[in-house]
């Protein structure tokens, strides 16, 4: 016998980390564009007042929540890429195997905006630049965790149904074949 992973695990992990990666080339292109094209511009329009495009400089989490502990954040969004990266090498189901690998993608390039960009290593500001009626100002890594989580909730909850009915249906056939 051999240590090579089953095909469908290699298959499973080669598409979470191509849609990881993904993630990643999508939202660091868009940072780009959003630098270039943005710097020193006033609010781009996209969708009247709703949606806009602004650049800001992020050195803390959600909603600008702890500035001045951008270091942590480093080492949070390292953690949470090793922690996502081995859960998605795990059995799960192609649809959670989606989840983590959008979750994944986005703690990596936040990762990589802390540890490579201004004002210096393991202090760099993230990139936003969608703004959503002035109530959250993000990027594409941001939707790509949104969208993971959600997606992660969901899974789960359907699963913990699934188990349930499961379960339930186990007993039934425990109690039929008890009177029996």
């Amino acid at each position: 016998m051999t240590d090579t992973p089953a095909p469908t695990a290699t298959r499973r992990t080669a598409v979470v980390l191509t849609v990881a990666a993904l993630v990643l080339a999508v939202d660091q292109a868009t940072k780009y564009w959003a630098e270039s094209a943005l710097a020193g511009r006033p609010p781009v329009q996209v969708v009247g007042d709703f949606l806009q495009f602004r650049l800001l400089y992020n050195p803390g989490a959600a909603f600008s929540i702890g500035t001045g502990s951008t270091w942590v954040f480093t080492v949070l969004a390292a953690i949470a890429a090793v922690v996502l990266l081995r859960l998605a090498t795990q059995p799960q189901t192609p649809s959670r195997a989606i989840a983590l690998a959008l979750l994944l993608g986005g703690a990596v390039t936040h990762l990589l905006d802390r540890l490579f960009r201004a004002p210096g290593f393991a202090r760099g500001h993230v990139v936003d630049f969608i703004d959503y009626n002035g109530f959250f100002v993000g990027n594409v890594a941001d939707i790509a965790l949104f969208a993971g989580a959600v997606l992660f909730v969901v899974l789960t909850f359907r699963s913990d149904r699934e188990a349930e009915r499961a379960s339930q249906g186990e007993k039934a056939e425990d109690e039929k074949t008890a009177e029996n």
